[in-house]
């Protein structure tokens, strides 16, 4: 491990690097871009929209690409199958630059498929949330103004009655029966693809628009949140930034003839921006295979790991500890894996602790800080520097990207002190769809106001501590809920832990744990409580805990589902 000394000198080392990795000789330069009035620091040699992302697919033209359970499709395949659907969106169905189309289905290849069409054309993707109800995909619909959707039977069956009213069309993925909806291949191979002359008429500019993807909705409707293309191949040469700049400072990870070709482990659902962003569309700049998973499953992962040589295993949290309890995790070949990472919720310091040895050396831990605002974009975290500080999500993601720890009238704090976490850089959200005033509440000056609450320590790591509206007010004394899941996934007998604040008469909040043990232990409040004195503050302990052996629930990016552990709560209360 790296002494302070010695992560300082690589830090130093580091900032040179990237200073000089974004020289235009590199093919990585970056100058200040006007973005709707305001001046932000972009890629300019970069491709100019998502259509010219897959084109660099076609470097590895017949090498595999889309691989879902006996479906494979090379990237020359997946390309001209959605050229040819962008014929049909144009000719069939009348979809012009601008005009809104809404994905939702499993993980498929006809996901991924339809995504690249509708993109390439100029049309806005609308990938909705496949875990939603017919209320809430009537009111997607509705809201983004969507002309068709391409849909399961499954999601289907919850809409079909409400597709005449709403005034769109639908295209059938995986159907189980005769429809009379039209099959997406059938569909899509009705028509000879668009020619590259066709798709370069249509002339999709960097600032146009790409995507409507929904927030959770923890406030109120959820918010589509419009980004452009510009916005999203920024993200995209972010990571391309931050691994190249980890390679030259180490050189010992660059394999000059790798045993296997890269491939990662679709294994989150490409409606949420991990899925879409980190996972899909990365992997044409990277010419990465993309196995996707019908639905999560630790072993079965372990599977396809061994199987189709996987080299990025890349999901919430939970999905790589769980991965490491499964039975078959020391009996599986891992030699292809060269980066385990995570995002969208903290990692436990003993997590990473537990990778560090079960995973092979090539392994690089890491964990990213995002937001579906920000196209998944905002700090990074691997390998050395993440085992030196284990508490932190990384430091701001190069070269594009700026932090700033807001205090409440948003000047800037110095380091080490707590205030809202804003992020400024090309990946922010043109804004929220519809929404102007929603949209002006969390974009200010240029800056992002993410509602996450965190401090930047000496070295420029961000520390998240909480969500602003999470953190539980016992009596005027503000707790944050990861310090104390930290503290108590820390007990042997804890497999993985949620805390949130339930209402109390005397001292308005207090917090409350729902906890899932190990098999085989057992453990009691009170002596929870006791392991818990000597870590955190007495206030800060749970009022109450509830234990159990199942999984706690989970909500559709695979994070626990706290807002329903606390209702539950609340309700089991109120009725004794």
């Amino acid at each position: 491990m790296l002494t302070e000394q010695e992560l300082r000198r690589d830090l130093a080392q580091l900032k040179e690097i990237a200073l000089a990795h974004k020289v235009p000789a590199t093919g990585m330069a970056t100058e200040p871009v006007s973005i709707d009035g305001r001046q932000y620091d972009a890629f300019t040699q970069i491709p100019r929209n998502l259509g010219e992302v897959y084109a660099l697919g076609l470097i590895a033209a017949d090498k595999p690409f889309l691989v879902y359970l006996d479906e494979r499709f090379t990237f020359a395949e997946s390309l001209q199958l959605a050229k040819s659907l962008a014929h049909v969106l144009r000719q069939r169905y009348g979809i012009e630059f601008g005009d809104r189309v809404a994905i939702c289905a499993r993980n498929s290849p006809e996901w991924c498929i339809a995504y690249m069409a509708i993109t390439l054309i100029g049309a806005v993707v609308v990938p909705m949330n496949s875990w939603w109800k017919g209320a809430e995909l009537e009111y997607g619909l509705r809201d983004s103004g969507a002309r068709l959707i391409f849909v399961d039977p499954a999601r289907l069956q919850l809409i079909e009655d409400r597709i005449a009213t709403l005034g769109i069309e639908a295209v059938l993925i995986k159907p189980e029966a005769a429809s009379v909806w039209p099959e997406f291949y059938a569909l899509a191979r009705s028509l000879p693809p668009l020619t590259d002359a066709e798709i370069a008429t249509i002339d999709v500019q960097p600032d146009a628009n790409a995507s409507i993807m929904y927030t959770s909705g923890s406030t109120g409707n959820p918010k589509g949140v419009l980004s452009t293309h510009r916005n999203i191949t920024n993200a995209l040469y972010t990571w391309k930034f931050v691994k190249e700049i980890t390679e030259i400072l180490r050189p010992e990870l660059v394999e000059a003839n790798p045993e296997f070709d890269p491939a990662i482990l679709a294994n989150v659902p490409l409606f949420h921006v991990t899925g879409s962003h980190a996972q899909f569309l990365a992997s044409f700049v990277y010419q990465r295979k993309f196995v996707m998973m019908y639905k999560w499953d630790a072993n079965v992962a372990l599977d396809l790991i061994e199987r189709e040589r996987i080299s990025v295993f890349h999901g919430v949290p939970t999905m790589t500890w769980e991965l490491m309890q499964a039975e078959g995790f020391a009996t599986t070949d891992l030699r292809s894996l060269r980066a385990v990472q995570s995002g969208g919720a903290p990692r436990p310091p003993e997590h990473l602790h537990l990778m560090l040895e079960r995973f092979p050396d090539k392994a690089l831990p890491g964990l990213g800080y995002g937001l579906t605002e920000t196209n998944a974009i905002g700090a990074i975290i691997s390998g050395k520097f993440y085992e030196v500080r284990p508490n932190s999500t990384g430091r701001p993601s190069p070269p594009v990207t700026t932090i700033k720890i807001s205090a409440e009238d948003g000047s800037a704090l110095p380091e080490g002190e707590i205030g809202e976490i804003c992020i400024k850089g090309p990946t922010v959200m043109r804004g929220y769809w519809n929404q102007p005033e929603a949209t002006a509440e969390v974009i200010r000056d240029g800056w992002f106001h993410t509602g996450d609450i965190g401090k930047l320590d000496e070295c420029g790591f961000l520390i998240i501590l909480d969500r602003a509206k999470d953190i539980v007010i016992r009596g005027g004394e503000n707790i944050g809920c990861a310090e104390v899941e930290y503290a108590i996934t820390e007990h042997p007998a804890v497999n993985e832990v949620s805390v949130y604040g339930i209402p109390d008469d005397r001292l308005g909040e207090v917090p409350c744990a729902a906890i899932m043990l190990k098999p085989g232990h057992s453990l009691a409040a009170a002596e929870l409580s006791q392991f818990l004195q000597s870590r955190i503050a007495s206030f800060k302990i749970p009022i109450r805990m509830y234990f159990q052996y199942e999984q706690l629930p989970r909500i559709a990016s695979g994070k626990i589902a706290k807002k329903e552990l606390r209702q539950r709560t609340i309700s089991a209360l109120e009725q004794g």
